[in-house]
């Protein structure tokens, strides 16, 4: 048996091929799997549970029909999908995970994040991020039209872009102080997480103890999945020599 973990496939309904890869991947490569995490941004944009694209029908039906057949499947929101909430992950046969969250992987205690609380050096995302997980802001957001929805959601992507353009590599990644500030808070030396569209397995020590950081790639034309069992991790990406 073994557990797989994805994020950041930034699904969209104007992308059919790559919603046609993911529902693949779940059809085809969780045979002898017992559990499935997506840690963040599943979808490139959520607007609301209360609003589900048609084009995503056919892969909820394969999440469900992943339920129904036993195996686990994890959901956590990235932020992109940070909108994304209990109802979705019900119908889809999923179970919701907070920001962070503590798993027991075959007896080694695993941290589990989506990433994006670990780029500090990203102020302004942090300060954007604080304010987008606001529940009243949220709440308001919730009660408005579609239309209304989806024209915030195009021009915060679109300075997002903008903002790309100037921000340096560096200050896009995780702060590895605060990696390890992190780690140390709940005690474990091993952490997964996606966001940074850098997959890498990345090996170091805290206090002199050997520890580990999995970083989890972006879904393009090609799968990127980390897939562990009770002897190793194995990170399997195109872009890993």
């Amino acid at each position: 048996m073994s557990t797989l973990f994805i994020s950041d496939l930034h699904l969209s309904p104007n992308d059919i091929d790559r919603i046609q890869l993911t529902i693949n991947f779940l059809k085809t490569e969780t045979k002898g799997v017992n559990a499935l995490y997506i840690l963040g941004d599943l979808f490139n944009t959520w607007l609301g549970d209360d609003i589900i694209p048609t084009e995503f029908e056919l892969l909820i039906e394969q999440l469900q029909q992943l339920h129904q057949s036993g195996i686990k499947t994890y959901l956590m929101v990235g932020n992109r999908d940070f909108m994304m909430g209990e109802n979705f992950a019900q119908r889809a046969g999923c179970e919701l995970l907070a920001d962070t969250c503590i798993i027991d992987l075959y007896g080694k205690k695993t941290l589990l994040m989506h990433g994006d609380t670990l780029c500090l050096d990203d102020i302004a995302y942090q300060r954007y991020r604080k304010w987008t997980r606001n529940k009243l802001i949220q709440w308001c957001f919730l009660h408005l039209s579609v239309n209304y929805r989806q024209g915030i959601s195009d021009k915060i992507k679109q300075k997002s872009r903008q903002q790309k353009q100037t921000k340096s590599a560096m200050i896009m990644d995780v702060n590895l102080d605060e990696v390890e500030r992190i780690m140390k808070q709940f005690s474990v030396t091993q952490l997964i997480h996606g966001h940074t569209h850098r997959p890498a397995i990345h090996q170091f020590e805290i206090d002199g103890t050997p520890a580990q950081r999995l970083v989890l790639g972006d879904w393009d034309k090609e799968v990127s999945v980390l897939k562990c069992d009770d002897q190793h991790c194995e990170l399997i990406d195109h872009r890993i020599t």
